[in-house]
């Protein structure tokens, strides 16, 4: 089982590999944002709107934060459409998840939750400590895709080091 040191450090990690892929993406025009790259949501921007999205998601489910404007996965993508208010409420989700991940203990990493996943109208039951890492490792795998894309356009990317995290 995870602790709840380790929720904390990959809270921040998420913040400051959030910091770091936004303000890159700020030196692309927002056509090259919104631009089909071939990647699984196509866009950065799209790519972007979703992971903000799953995030609200799942803390909606562990933490009973309001849920996301949009109801769908394919609608995750166009929750946003203005650069700056996904970059506005990516800074404060990641913000919350901090605050939230600090109030954190083993009890409640240990004990179970009950949820429903729509796409596919079923129920599950998976311990609390199971879903927070896996909501960290959809960051990071969705940051991957973004990273990618910018390389395509010729952006020199932040480093995603864990360990060289400031």
């Amino acid at each position: 089982m995870i602790t709840p040191g380790y929720v904390q450090k990959m809270s921040l990690y998420n913040r400051w590999m959030n910091n770091g892929i936004y303000d890159v993406c700020n030196q692309l025009s927002d056509d090259d944002r919104k631009k089909d790259c071939g990647a699984f949501f196509g866009s950065i921007h799209a790519t972007l709107n979703h992971l903000l999205w799953v995030d609200q998601i799942w803390m909606h489910r562990l933490a009973g934060f309001e849920k996301p404007l949009a109801p769908t996965i394919p609608e995750s993508m166009i929750q946003y459409d203005e650069f700056d208010e996904l970059g506005n409420k990516r800074i404060a989700m990641d913000e919350a998840i901090s605050n939230w991940a600090g109030g954190l203990d083993e009890a409640w990493l240990g004990r179970e939750l009950h949820w429903k996943l729509s796409s596919e109208n079923r129920e599950f039951t998976s311990p609390n400590w199971v879903l927070v890492t896996h909501m960290f490792n959809h960051q990071t795998h969705h940051r991957g895709q973004v990273h990618c894309m910018l390389t395509q356009f010729g952006v020199k990317t932040p480093t995603t080091d864990l360990a060289l995290m400031p």
